[in-house]
């Protein structure tokens, strides 16, 4: 299991547009491994830092001593900001980071299932304490119908050949479950190959995978219910900030600015 979590990307365009100030409160609603908090505690900010991920709250919490009362770490959605902010102190806060996606750190462990570049067991569920009865990626790929796949794959996705992958998806399952990421890619890569096309430096199951991880996690609900509520917590002159490298994102929550 990798234990390593990068530096976020846009770390510095983040928290010099965020202009912290000494003593005041920021929510890191996307904790992670705690880059863009550390950063926010070292100019003197006070965080709460969210996850779902029980793994990253238990590396942050060693990694940066967050004793030292400047931090308040919860496991926890961000579907649930506002309860979880009022009930650890922070009712009103200087600004909002949601770091949107799949981290470097969940990439990487293998058994999570997020990526392609390994077969490893088709998860991609972003708590890694989930309840065995939690519905995993593998699940939807076997389960969903022809249509209900081409949906996923078009919707969250924007996946130019969802049809064709549907079929292939089909046929190959029935054949054996679908059970792994490298099944999965393979199935996907199968259909661009047909087509003779190619996608540059993108692998043709990016997509794909990216429609699942959104869908297993119900990662547009959760956001259309968190934006409202970071609204409500920002004090006059508040800034939110949204990364994210999707596309499907931006046009499914408008109303964020």
């Amino acid at each position: 299991m990798s234990s390593i979590y990068h530096t976020p990307v846009l770390l510095q365009s983040v928290i010099g547009y965020l202009n912290i100030k000494k003593g005041e409160k920021y929510i890191d609603a996307t904790l992670g491994g705690g880059g863009h908090g550390i950063e926010i505690v070292r100019k003197g900010g006070k965080v709460l830092g969210i996850d779902v991920d029980e793994e990253s709250v238990g590396y942050v919490g060693r990694k940066w001593k967050v004793e030292t009362g400047s931090w308040k770490l919860v496991r926890g959605n961000f579907k649930d900001l506002g309860e979880i902010a009022r009930s650890n102190g922070f009712k009103k806060v200087s600004g909002i980071i949601f770091d949107l996606g799949v981290s470097s750190h969940q990439l990487e462990t293998e058994e999570r299932g997020f990526s392609f570049q390994k077969d490893a067991p088709l998860d991609m569920r972003m708590n890694s304490s989930a309840d065995e009865q939690a519905v995993t990626a593998a699940d939807l790929i076997n389960g969903l119908t022809r249509k209900e796949l081409y949906e996923l794959f078009t919707k969250l996705g924007e996946e130019q050949f969802a049809g064709p992958i549907s079929d292939s998806i089909i046929g190959a399952r029935q054949i054996k479950p679908i059970a792994t990421t490298g099944q999965l890619a393979k199935a996907v890569g199968d259909v661009y190959k047909k087509y003779h096309m190619k996608r540059g430096k993108i692998n043709p199951a990016t997509k794909v995978f990216q429609a699942l991880r959104m869908a297993v996690n119900d990662e547009l609900n959760n956001l259309r219910q968190a934006l409202p509520q970071a609204l409500d917590l920002l004090l006059p002159g508040g800034l939110p900030w949204r990364i994210e490298l999707l596309k499907i994102l931006p046009k499914n929550s408008r109303h964020w600015s």
